[in-house]
């Protein structure tokens, strides 16, 4: 079994506290306030920012041509997904200028951040990786209906599915099988709830 499938394995607790936390529930049942999900796209759009920041700094650091052309990849795909962000945030009023990050939103960023500053790119890939798996598994499981039927269906998409599977694969080549690249996987996860339950 790859690493990549064991950290996801190993973290399914948190995999489905995620599927059943009440901002995802809302999201795939429709029953999700509108408020809530306006604040969340503005924190989402500023931290997605930040996450193509820590691809950019991973990709500078990328020891070969083929692990380059995977992160330039996965800047572009964070540039789609912003572009979504953006058609949220004019239909539904949403201001993305001068975002101010929450808490949980900071928080995550910092820890990226740092994380593709300071760490080789394995233990970024093992920071990075958690958002696109859970991301695409979360789209995979909830249904595609009612008012965020577009958001489902943008990580239930295959494209989506293959953007996580690469930067999966690049966490198999890079990464050490150790409790640090264990912990900064785990931790991403738990930042990945956090910012779920301050939409709410």
């Amino acid at each position: 079994m790859s690493l990549s499938r064991r950290l996801w394995e190993a973290n399914a607790d948190l995999a489905q506290a995620a599927l059943e936390h009440p901002f995802v529930r809302g999201l795939g049942d429709g029953t999700l306030p509108l408020s809530a999900f306006q604040g969340y796209v503005a924190q989402d759009a500023f931290f997605l920012e930040c996450f193509a920041r820590a691809y950019a700094l991973a990709l500078a650091r990328s020891p070969d041509r083929a692990t380059l052309e995977v992160f330039a990849d996965l800047v572009t795909g964070v540039r789609e997904e912003l572009r979504l962000h953006g058609a949220y945030a004019a239909r539904w009023g949403v201001d993305l200028d001068g975002v101010r990050p929450g808490p949980a939103t900071t928080a995550y960023t910092d820890f990226l951040l740092a994380t593709a500053s300071l760490g080789g790119v394995g233990l970024v890939c093992a920071a990075m990786t958690p958002c696109m798996r859970l991301y695409a598994h979360l789209g995979q499981s909830l249904p595609e209906e009612g008012p965020y039927a577009e958001w489902v269906r943008t990580y239930a998409d295959p494209g989506f599915e293959a953007l996580a599977a690469s930067l999966e694969d690049l966490l198999d080549r890079h990464a050490d099988d150790d409790a640090t690249t264990a912990a900064a996987y785990r931790r991403a996860m738990e930042l990945e709830l956090a910012f779920f339950g301050a939409a709410l």
